[in-house]
């Protein structure tokens, strides 16, 4: 449970700070919310304040983001170990973990990793290996840190690298959000991510992981386009896979109460987590 000395957030959320840092909100079935490249854990203020009501809802700042320490070295498994702390330290046995994007990866690596830990997986605008394009890595890298090495901060590039993301229907305030959330990144941390994102591929594990998974893509998504999320889907032992027509890659946010509804309705069907695995409801 959270620390007494953990700082109250807005909109009835709690903050808990320390070497792993999250925010919280509600009760119920843990949900873990695992944010993107460009993310935080205020980055996910509308599944906190649409799914508490039903859910214990974690959104966590990932090593060397926000309030968390970094580790070193940065990997999946690192990450993945780090995930399995967190849930060690919030006093949660097993729980659903959902992912956008980097995020997304996080949690089919602890799905791997940790599978006793995982009771569902909600994977949105992620992929299954770096580089399905045929994406150079080196370039990949070089590109993402040019601004860093001007000397710009994660600030400075936030407004610019999530509008370009983006599908039209992100708004303002969704906008201003998200914005609020990349300047939390520390330059070291945003770094650190960029130098791990692009050894990312588990494409001959998928088949060994076995929590239900829900697979969102986003119809306009040019970064982790739909062709990606099918082979997430299709490799998975049991997946679904929804496309949101109009959406780009931040579809947490450019569409979040047809977003909530998926997750609610997914995460539903696996209520009651049990010490080794979900309790399926009938």
């Amino acid at each position: 449970m959270p620390d007494p000395s953990a700082c109250h957030a807005g909109a009835g959320a709690t903050d808990v700070d320390g070497p792993l840092a999250w925010r919280e909100a509600g009760d119920g079935d843990p949900v873990v919310f695992l944010h993107g490249l460009g993310g935080s854990r205020t980055s996910w203020e509308p599944q906190l304040a649409g799914l508490g009501s039903e859910f214990r809802c974690i959104a966590w700042d990932m090593p060397g983001y926000g309030a968390s320490v970094p580790v070193a070295p940065l990997t999946f498994a690192t990450i993945a170990d780090s995930v399995a702390r967190l849930l060690d330290r919030a006093g949660v046995e097993q729980a659903h973990l959902v992912g956008e994007s980097f995020g997304g990866m996080h949690a089919l690596h602890t799905a791997r990793r940790h599978p006793q830990r995982v009771a569902r997986l909600v994977l949105a605008n992620t992929s299954a290996a770096f580089g399905l394009d045929g994406t150079d890595p080196a370039a990949w890298r070089a590109a993402r840190l040019a601004p860093l090495d001007a000397g710009l901060t994660p600030a400075d590039i936030a407004a610019d690298v999530l509008t370009a993301v983006a599908g039209p229907a992100l708004s303002d305030d969704a906008l201003a959000m998200r914005v609020a959330g990349f300047a939390r990144i520390p330059a070291d941390g945003l770094r650190a991510a960029v130098e791990c994102l692009p050894t990312h591929d588990v494409r001959d594990q998928l088949g060994a992981i076995s929590a239900p998974a829900l697979v969102v893509a986003g119809e306009l998504d040019t970064e982790t386009p739909v062709a990606y999320a099918r082979v997430i889907a299709e490799g998975l032992q049991n997946a679904e896979l929804t496309v949101l027509d109009g959406v780009g890659h931040l579809a947490v946010s450019e569409a979040p109460r047809t977003f909530n509804r998926l997750v609610r309705d997914f995460l539903a069907r696996g209520r009651g987590l049990g010490p080794s695995g979900p309790r399926w409801a009938i």
